[in-house]
């Protein structure tokens, strides 16, 4: 696990001070303490931060090709490296080192651009092909890690980690992008389609980039997609032995290391289901960590320790105040752009405590969007059988116009919140899960802005790249769509943004088993009812489940990572909310009605109105225009 960075010249190959590539390294130090270098050759610069976590001598990059034809700057685990390192060795391959950076060069010679397809793993690399003189960058296929890009003015393309790398060029502007900020509100990140920053762009997931001297900035290039389109057939049984396989692979696949390694451990289905794959798996204790607080209704450390006992696992937990709303600033250096999802905030605290002993972490996420275990999957699942019932000619105008009247209740359970679900039915199955996964829905947004920026907005709806990419997925019923949607959208922009971002400032590998891809391409085959049944999402793999844990774990309502951002804008954060109005950064723009701002912020601390997710949203926003310098 590292950071990369580069500079790669498009047009002539020009000399590159390999200072600037190593002041883009400099920029995400904390992705890599262990290993710093910097590879130049006419036209192309090749920067790398390393994490040592498999053959922790012998790796170092910049890495070259044992004939020195290719060099590769590599950002991540490939898990079948040994498998491949056997089979190219048949093809004649040799070998220096004992990890898996050497396994994609030797990949690479022997397959080109295709090698993407043989990596098991999660990565972000560059390789320069020294006799084609060509760049070819790759993105794992879920998205798990990150590759910023930007061209630049004298022809060059920066490419980096994070968006801090690029940041460190003096050559990268620093203009917001308007339609990045309606992005942001909509969605609480900003999506992997655009930067809040014009002109760079990310790698999307499951995409590769080949890029030649004197040619044109070339279109990526999709080398994998997740298909709903087929129902894979079978007794429930034999899907339950063969998940459970799928499973079991994925989670011990991903146990290979030369340093420390341990889970999280939350208590849930999901990290319960990890760590008692991994105890299985293993002839030592497992360490694992908790995080608690010190508000009970936000604790879940008792689950998480009861799962300890049972597999006896090497535990540590530590309660953390629930007021740790002091951690605004860090959160918005460690994002670079905006990220509203409050639960990084929690997410980092368990990071840094996992860090204290292990540095490599297993985590659960991914199976909720790949099983169906959001409960807004569920709920459109049962909104669907309901759309069917009523044509939209009829559903349409009625249910819009009940939910225009009806009172908004945020403070509600999603169940009792008639608005929400009256506005949801009004529209097809894709504008209402478009509703169901937005932080601020269109009405909100639109009042929020300043005429100027209307304007300056024009036509463009953040819902429209939503909305396009479900009506347009290989998929069959809406509940299909919206997975599709949850991990080629929502999975990559949110969950994995957040993981990647905490996890990397303090140093720490999240591995991610419930994301192996051919667990996704399963799980996207299994038949509606295996996934949601009797109101429950993840049916199969819970059931599945069964013989590890109790089924007050795998039934219990889901709760996840909860920060009591309500309670602060009233309290502590109550001056930074009430500031958000007269703010330098977002005053500046002229984009924002300020009245409509100050209003929101003393209906919020009032107590009229439940604000704090808009507010939260605009706060980081703030904070983010700051760490841009845009203010």
């Amino acid at each position: 696990m590292c950071g990369i960075a580069g500079i790669y010249h498009l047009e002539t190959p020009k000399p590159v001070d390999p200072d600037r590539v190593a002041r883009m390294c400099d920029a995400i130090a904390h992705r890599g303490p262990d290993g710093a270098g910097v590879w130049t050759a006419p036209g192309v610069a090749l920067g790398h931060r390393r994490l040592s976590i498999i053959d922790l001598a012998g790796s170092p990059q910049p890495m070259p090709a044992p004939d020195g034809r290719a060099m590769l700057v590599f950002n991540g685990e490939i898990y079948n490296y040994r498998e491949l390192r056997h089979e190219l060795r048949q093809h004649g391959a040799q070998f220096r080192t004992d990890g898996d950076s050497e396994v994609i060069l030797a990949a690479w010679q022997r397959w080109g651009p295709d090698c993407v397809s043989r990596l098991h793993g999660m990565f972000a690399f560059a390789i320069y092909d020294c006799d084609a003189r060509t760049l070819f960058l790759a993105r794992d296929r879920l998205g798990v890690k990150p590759l910023f890009m930007a061209p630049l003015s004298d022809g060059s393309l920066a490419f980096g980690s994070e968006l801090k790398a690029l940041l460190a060029h003096p050559l990268l502007r620093r203009e917001v992008d308007p339609l990045a900020v309606e992005d942001y509100l909509a969605w609480g990140y900003v999506p992997d389609t655009r930067s809040m920053l014009k002109g760079v762009t990310k790698l999307p997931a499951g995409h590769t980039l080949l890029l030649r001297h004197g040619a044109p900035m070339p279109v990526p290039v999709q080398y994998w997609d997740v298909s709903f389109s087929e129902r894979r057939k079978g007794k429930p049984a034999d899907l339950e032995a063969e998940l459970l396989h799928l499973m079991r692979q994925a989670v011990s696949s991903r146990m290979v290391a030369d340093v420390p390694l341990g889970a999280f451990l939350s208590g849930g289905v999901d990290s319960s289901s990890v760590v008692a794959l991994m105890a299985e798996a293993s002839a030592q204790p497992v360490r694992t960590c908790s995080i608690g607080f010190d508000d009970a209704a936000l604790d879940e450390t008792n689950y998480a320790s009861r799962i300890a006992d049972r597999y006896r696992t090497d535990h540590v937990s530590r309660t953390v105040s629930s007021d740790d709303y002091e951690a605004v600033d860090a959160l918005a250096a460690m994002f670079d752009e905006p990220f509203a999802d409050a639960s990084a905030l929690p997410t980092w605290r368990v990071c840094q405590l996992a860090r204290e002993s292990v540095t490599v972490a297993l985590s659960g996420d991914g199976a909720d969007e790949a099983l169906a275990g959001y409960r807004r999957q569920v709920f459109l699942h049962g909104e669907d059988r309901m759309r069917a019932l009523m044509p939209q000619a009829l559903r349409g105008p009625l249910f819009g116009a009940l939910g225009a009247v009806y009172p908004k209740a945020d403070w509600a359970p999603r169940p009792l919140r008639a608005k929400t679900t009256l506005l949801s039915l009004a529209g097809d199955s894709a504008q209402g899960y478009a509703r169901a996964l937005s932080f601020a829905p269109p009405e909100l947004r639109e009042s929020l802005y300043s005429p100027d920026y209307l304007r300056l907005r024009g036509d463009y709806r953040a819902e429209d790249q939503m909305l396009a990419l479900m009506r347009t997925a290989p998929a069959r019923s809406g509940l299909d769509r919206a997975q599709y949607a949850d991990l080629k959208f929502w999975l990559p922009g949110d969950i994995l943004t957040k993981v990647d971002r905490t996890s990397m400032a303090v140093a720490l590998e999240a591995r991610e088993p419930l994301l192996d891809h051919r667990l996704i391409e399963f799980a996207a085959s299994l038949p509606e009812n295996l996934r949601v049944r009797g109101g429950q999402g993840k049916w199969l793999m819970k059931h599945t489940m069964r013989r590890f844990l109790d089924d007050d774990i795998l039934f219990r309502p889901k709760q996840g990572f909860v920060t009591p951002i309500a309670r602060w804008f009233r309290g502590p954060l109550a001056g930074a909310a009430g500031a958000i109005a007269d703010s330098a950064a977002l005053a500046g723009t002229g984009w924002f009605d300020t009245r409509r701002l100050a209003t929101i912020a003393e209906a919020h601390r009032t107590g009229r109105a439940d604000h704090s997710r808009l507010l939260w949203q605009l706060l980081m926003l703030d904070r983010s225009f700051t760490v841009l310098g845009i203010a």
